[in-house]
């Protein structure tokens, strides 16, 4: 069960669900060997708060205090307390405008779920090790701008991974949008390492300036979610990933890729100027009309806040600031402006993963605001959904097999048979007969070739 509690107030999700569910049945080969597998992604969830307390911070009438807790000042600041500089001041009036609907509307929706047997903390009692390697995929992405793209009328936009046939052997993933139009997951080696493709899921991987072929593929989505590389402070101490500097998002192509009414969703730090910057800014430009704020709420399986909600450090939410695409064009009709009312002040609660910026999926809760067969992008993604379209310069990132369990399921060929899902040409081995076959021509060696 992906959606455990819904209410006016919001939803509470099981992140793990929402993922598994594009995985139940998938396609693994090894050399001409074909089995079948049932991969699950591993537990990386936030058990423990931050809270500097002894015992856990629940999230009920006798604790509430507890929750609205703030952390210890660190012992490195030695700024007085009125050295606030504007950014910090417009934080502290933004978080104290939200405070009331973050903190009541969170214990209403924790409580109903902890009613339900969810957030008691019993059903996560490890957490899976982090995968150790390195993710280079947006070193690729680099080397990938000095190969050329064709004109637009000799190019072919769009590549499918599989035929009916055999297993495509050249997959141009860098300039070319990459298709599973399979009713199956398949696990697939690309770039000499393996990744789960979800079904009916397109992408492709490229960087802010290698989007062309997204474009050019002449699709309209209904839902576009972007979760941008905003910069801050710790992602350039960490060095994570690039970022991006926040007017360089203008250049999105979002009119280019949105259908009229199209929701646009966009993942925001508590930054306020970057906020300011969508809501003021981005938005007015892109001609996308804001209609609502939500805010994910991060809890442990405990129900507690992973931060202090007065933390004057980290916050336990983030924002999210959705609009609606209102096209100028005067050959748009107003039956294709309809649209359902987005309601404001929404939350979205569940565990976070400790993985960096992975995000919980957005499906089951805009599915009602967008219809059941419309279609969905997420720009700057790091991992791919069922029946969505995906780019990133990491969209592989959190597909790769170190994030899943794989298990080996025994069927019949009279179930095989049966199964539309479990057809030959669901996945193949790239690595088979040798592991560069999916690399573009111009990043192969003589002895490769």
């Amino acid at each position: 069960m992906s959606v455990v509690h819904q209410s006016s107030s919001g939803w509470v999700l099981e992140s793990r669900s929402l993922i598994d569910r594009g995985y139940e049945r998938c396609v693994r080969w090894t050399g001409h060997q074909k089995s079948h597998v049932k991969c699950s992604f591993k537990s990386f969830q936030i058990v423990k708060s931050h809270y500097n307390l002894s015992g856990r911070a629940a999230v009920d009438g006798e604790h509430t205090n507890v929750m609205q807790k703030t952390d210890k000042p660190s012992k490195k600041r030695k700024r007085k307390h009125n050295e606030f500089n504007q950014g910090e001041i417009d934080a502290k009036a933004f978080h104290e405008k939200i405070r009331s609907v973050i903190l009541e509307g969170t214990k209403s929706l924790v409580d109903s779920a902890q009613s339900a047997g969810y957030l008691s903390g019993e059903t996560e009692t490890f957490r899976d090790p982090l995968p150790s390697q390195d993710c280079s995929l947006a070193a690729l992405c680099e080397m990938a701008k000095d190969l050329p793209l064709m004109a637009d009328e000799e190019q072919e936009w769009t590549q499918s991974l599989f035929t009916k046939e055999s297993c495509v052997s050249h997959v141009d993933l860098f300039s070319r949008l990459t298709e599973n139009t399979e009713a199956g997951a398949a696990v697939v080696s690309l770039m000499g390492e393996e990744f789960i493709i979800p079904p009916k899921t397109a992408f492709l991987l490229s960087d802010f300036t290698r989007i062309q072929p997204l474009v050019q593929s002449g699709r309209r989505f209904d839902l576009i979610v972007i979760d941008p590389p905003w910069e801050n402070k710790s992602v350039k101490r960490s060095r994570r990933y690039s970022s991006l500097p926040s007017s360089q998002l203008k250049h999105l192509p979002v009119p280019l890729l949105g259908s009229p009414g199209c929701l646009v969703v966009t993942w925001v730090t508590n930054r306020s100027s970057h906020l300011r910057f969508v809501r003021d800014e981005l938005y007015p430009h892109w001609g996308v009309e804001v209609v609502a704020e939500w805010f994910w709420v991060k809890v442990t399986t405990w129900g507690e806040f992973v931060f202090p909600l007065d933390s004057t450090h980290k916050k336990p939410y983030e924002v999210l600031v959705l609009g609606r695409y209102r096209p100028t064009n005067a050959r748009t009709s107003p039956l294709q402006m309809l649209s359902v009312p987005v309601e404001d002040k929404r939350l979205i609660v569940s565990v976070p993963s400790a993985l960096h910026s992975q995000k919980p999926l957005l499906s089951e809760v805009l599915k009602s605001y967008i219809g059941a067969e419309a279609k969905c992008l997420e720009l700057f993604a790091r991992n791919l959904q069922p029946g969505w379209t995906s780019w990133g310069n990491e969209v592989l990132k959190f597909q790769h097999i170190s994030y899943f369990n794989l298990d080996r399921v025994d069927i019949s060929k009279a179930e095989a048979a049966k199964d539309e899902t479990y057809n030959p040409a669901v996945t193949c081995d790239f690595s088979s007969p040798k592991k560069t076959d999916c690399l573009h021509p111009a990043f192969l060696t003589v002895e490769q070739q």
